[in-house]
């Protein structure tokens, strides 16, 4: 929980989207087997890039 916490912070700050929006892909990515902050906050900011 924590590494979701972590990279959707980051994200938010360094894009400025939605929240919401932003913590739906973490949890999805998560649920997918991601479990590194690090790795989850630069696959979010990928998919966040692509719209």
């Amino acid at each position: 929980m924590e590494a979701q916490k972590t990279a959707v912070d980051a994200i938010v700050v360094l894009t400025g989207c939605d929240r919401d929006a932003v913590a739906a892909c973490i949890r999805r990515m998560y649920q997918a087997g991601v479990r590194d902050p690090k790795r989850l906050t630069f696959k979010g900011l990928q998919e966040m890039s692509r719209g």
